[in-house]
């Protein structure tokens, strides 16, 4: 499994970046986990949008799913210059909120309801759910082919749930949007303490602090997840890969 940052901002996209947006590969398979701000622009770095196989959504936040509109219009241009999909592209999402009738559109793509008490298969990947803790519905997804696992807390608030969703990652990608001592409970966000801590108590390989702030000195996430968890901690960054 192959895991590729398209975008880590929180919110909106730094100037020349990306807001939320991963590329999970597995055997060909290509996997988009949410789709926000200038992800669709990232994303031509590595492959044509055509190329995509599904796209799975957290939650219909803007700083995650701005960019499905015009990756359908890619699709569509697509079309008309003789590149149709013989099938539309499937789009996972939840139906808790508005934002999952946008997901259909025309032939170009559909909209696909997961239910989150059941493991869904998508391609190589078993994935399943556990909710977050945020102002929207929003869901972690936790992807393995069989042998590796990587999850994703997307937006969410400290919660202990999440810790055992997160049991023996080989990746973990955890928000880490705010800096220790911030209060980020009604916001539904973490700290990157937090994120530390759901690393150590979670017994995963290699901890990813992503949904970064835009304020502050970024290195100080790590130093400070790295007073709770002492194994690998990486940064997110745009084209930051992780094989596995």
């Amino acid at each position: 499994m192959n895991v590729t940052v398209l975008g880590c901002w929180g919110g909106f996209p730094k100037a020349d970046e990306a807001s939320s947006g991963y590329l999970i590969e597995q055997d060909g398979f290509h996997l988009l986990v949410d789709c926000g701000s200038a992800v669709l622009s990232k994303l031509q770095n590595h492959l044509k949008p055509a190329d995509l196989d599904a796209i799975i959504l957290s939650h219909y936040h803007a700083d995650h799913v701005a960019d499905i509109g015009v990756l359908q219009h890619a699709l569509l241009i697509d079309s008309f210059t003789g590149k149709t999909r013989e099938t539309p592209l499937l789009i996972y999402g939840h139906n808790e909120a508005d934002g999952f009738e946008a997901l259909t559109y025309k032939n170009i793509t559909k909209g696909i309801a997961y239910d989150s008490n059941t493991v869904m298969q998508v391609g190589p990947f078993s994935i399943s759910f556990c909710k977050t803790d945020h102002p929207a519905p929003c869901y972690a997804i936790r992807i393995t082919d069989g042998s590796d696992i990587v999850v994703y807390t997307a937006d969410t608030a400290f919660k202990k749930e999440l810790t055992a969703f997160a049991k023996n990652a080989d990746v973990l990608l955890a928000e880490s949007n705010l800096y220790k001592g911030m209060d980020g409970s009604s916001a539904g966000h973490m700290t990157a303490e937090q994120a530390g801590i759901m690393a150590r108590e979670a017994g995963v390989k290699t901890l990813v602090l992503t949904h970064l702030p835009h304020f502050g000195e970024l290195e100080q996430l790590v130093q400070e997840a790295s007073a709770e968890f002492e194994g690998t901690i990486l940064l997110a960054k745009e084209n930051l890969e992780i094989g596995l």
